[in-house]
């Protein structure tokens, strides 16, 4: 296990601790468990699509909620007693635990729906910069600017 040092980030470089937050976040999520398991794919431009595995779940038993850039997946199991019996297991291989599983939302980057089938959570994911950050065309004129000079005075 290694652990990374950023404080020389910190005092060399100025309005970037966001950054060095971002980096040490990531150093330690990477090291949590990886149930359950998520690919994050793009698929246009400014769209991408995470997909959790979450078999077994049902919709209620999951929430998404996105807070200051912060995307976080959860997962609660109601009990599986199904009036009141009891099972018994030979083998039981399949993870019904709960989970939080969080990804880190870029700026601009909002979540536009989720939807489950076939034990697959997908959640769509689509970039959208404010008109003013988008990049726009300058018009070159032709003419030549005219300056303005003061009026003769009339006698």
């Amino acid at each position: 296990m290694r652990t990374y040092d950023f404080t020389p980030l910190y005092r060399s470089a100025v309005g970037f601790d966001r950054l060095a937050g971002l980096l040490e976040t990531a150093a330690r999520t990477s090291q949590e468990n990886g149930w359950p398991p998520y690919n994050i794919e793009t698929t246009g431009e400014n769209a991408y699509r995470i997909e959790i595995a979450v078999a077994g779940f049902k919709p209620d038993e999951l929430t998404l909620e996105v807070k200051e850039n912060l995307l976080t997946v959860t997962g609660r199991k109601t009990a599986n007693d199904e009036a009141g019996t009891e099972r018994t297991y030979l083998h039981r291989g399949l993870a019904e635990r709960d989970f939080e599983r969080r990804f880190q939302l870029a700026d601009y980057v909002v979540v536009k729906g989720a939807d489950l089938a076939d034990g697959l959570l997908s959640i769509e994911l689509n970039r959208e910069l404010p008109e003013a950050l988008k990049p726009r065309r300058i018009e070159i004129g032709s003419g030549k600017r005219l300056i303005e000079g003061k009026k003769a005075k009339a006698a």
